[in-house]
């Protein structure tokens, strides 16, 4: 054991907690393993670290205190309404205190998102972990202070009780990623872990999901979604990414069954790999596909690549980008992105939303050869029009091409707007409309109609292209089970 390790800061009064009903203080923690988690809410890599907290949790629920100290990385996440909607949409069931001056960063020497302070049941700062992927290493840290706190008979058996503020649902709950055809809506309820089917007047149509969090074929009834995001339908097959089970689905809309097509329901690390069995390969966060010539391009947020399934031979192979986040143009090995989000494509090119950014990066086909369009690095954001190298974007999720008129819809998700690229005239405006829009998640074009998953408000919005009016899609339940 480490000779007097230094007693763990406490945290200060200024912090402003948001899902709990008072301060959490490390003191009133006595005699727990404490886990301070440092993240910023729009990283795919402190969502994955989530998911290991939450296991944790689970296991040593007697024993363990996760503490979460969010930080902003981006000019929205300077306000506690927003970081309140990303702890309700991830489900975070821990306390989370909001640093917004980044001072508990700095007194605990956080230089990377996520990183783990290790506290023993002492009150003693044990270590620092970076990165995600630390399940094993912190299940096997928390064994072993355990252990030596039950020596030192420090350890507090007393549970300590938070009360944790949790938000309203709806019957949409955070809706991710929105598909439109002519005739019906399909819509990714993502806080609800299940795909509808609506009519253009809201009526529900079909449900596909059981509402609970899991990876289950079957029925529509009887199958499990996790979190699922971007949507395209070839044919009568609804293909979903299923982020939180890192994994493709596929939807037959006729016999309603759901299927796994690529993915064990693991989250996997590979950033080269060619696979002939797609259904066994570990994934990781998928959050949106697109179609050409019997190829389902993927947008793999959590190795910031394009990968593609070759549907008429089954096989998965990377399409563009080395792995990095960052941003790199150039050939396809080289170039780098930064947590894709958004797909859309024509004949010969893929546009893409690289959300941590903030930037709109085209992607050559067949090829894979990358360049931005809109993007300074990953480290500038802003709210800025006109000309395309001086314009700004912030954590962009999605993106809608019309081809005809050469334009680009950019669902600019972390400034509340939908932006409209000209690419003729290579410019970029706001567009004016009359809606309340919180982190637009989704857009998809369709007869002059742009339909807008308005994720933090749990609402589909039809925008008409042609007079800008914005109507809200009023959902209705259905009469029966599907």
């Amino acid at each position: 054991m480490t000779k007097n390790p230094p007693l763990a800061p406490e945290l200060p009064d200024t912090l402003e907690w948001i899902n709990t009903d008072k301060p959490v203080k490390l003191a009133d923690c006595r005699g727990k393993i404490i886990l301070l988690d440092f993240w910023t809410a729009g990283s795919i890599n402190c969502m994955h670290m989530l998911a290991d907290l939450r296991f944790l949790r689970n296991k040593y629920r007697d024993n363990l205190v996760v503490i979460g100290i969010h930080s902003p990385k981006f000019p929205h996440d300077l306000h506690a309404g927003n970081v309140s909607k990303s702890v309700n949409r991830l489900h975070i069931k821990h306390p989370v205190a909001h640093d917004e001056s980044k001072r508990v960063c700095q007194k605990y020497g956080i230089k990377a998102w996520p990183s783990i302070v290790f506290i023993d049941a002492q009150g003693q700062v044990i270590g620092r972990l970076s990165g995600e992927g630390r399940r094993r290493q912190l299940d096997e840290l928390i064994q072993k202070y355990i252990i030596f706190a039950e020596k030192k008979r420090v350890l507090n058996v007393v549970p300590v009780n938070f009360k944790i503020k949790q938000e309203a649902t709806s019957l949409l709950n955070y809706p991710g990623k929105v598909l439109a055809t002519p005739s019906h809506v399909y819509i990714s309820d993502s806080g609800h872990n299940r795909i509808l089917e609506v009519n253009h007047y809201g009526r529900i149509t079909k449900i596909f999901g059981s509402g609970g969090a899991g990876l289950l074929d079957g029925t529509a009834n009887e199958a499990a979604f996790n979190n699922p995001q971007g949507l395209f339908l070839v044919n009568d097959s609804l293909y979903v990414a299923d982020s939180g089970n890192h994994a493709i689905r596929r939807i037959n809309l006729h016999t309603r069954e759901v299927l796994t097509v690529v993915g064990d329901g693991f989250q996997g690390s590979l950033t080269e790999q060619i696979a002939t069995d797609p259904a066994g390969i570990s994934l990781c966060s998928p959050w949106d596909i697109s179609y050409k010539d019997g190829v389902l391009y993927i947008a793999m947020s959590g190795t910031h690549q394009l990968w593609m399934l070759d549907m008429t031979e089954n096989r998965l192979s990377k399409f563009s980008g080395c792995g990095a986040l960052d941003l790199i143009d150039g050939k396809a090995e080289e170039a780098a992105f930064a947590q894709p989000f958004g797909l859309a494509m024509d004949e010969y090119k893929i546009y893409t939303c690289d959300a941590e950014s903030s930037a709109i990066r085209l992607v050559r086909l067949p090829g894979g050869q990358v360049s931005t369009l809109i993007g300074k690095d990953v480290s500038t954001a802003g709210d800025s029009d006109g000309g395309l190298p001086q314009a700004l974007l912030q954590h962009p999720q999605s993106i809608a091409l019309d081809q005809a008129k050469q334009l680009l819809y950019v669902a600019d998700t972390y400034n509340n707007k939908i932006k409209m690229v000209n690419l003729k005239l290579n410019s970029i405006s706001s567009l004016d409309i009359n809606a309340d829009l919180d982190e637009p998640g989704g857009i998809c074009l369709c007869n002059n109609t742009l339909w807008v998953a308005n994720t933090n408000t749990h609402q589909i919005q039809k925008i008409n292209l042609l007079n800008h009016e914005v109507e809200v899609l009023e959902l209705n339940e259905p009469e029966q089970d599907f």
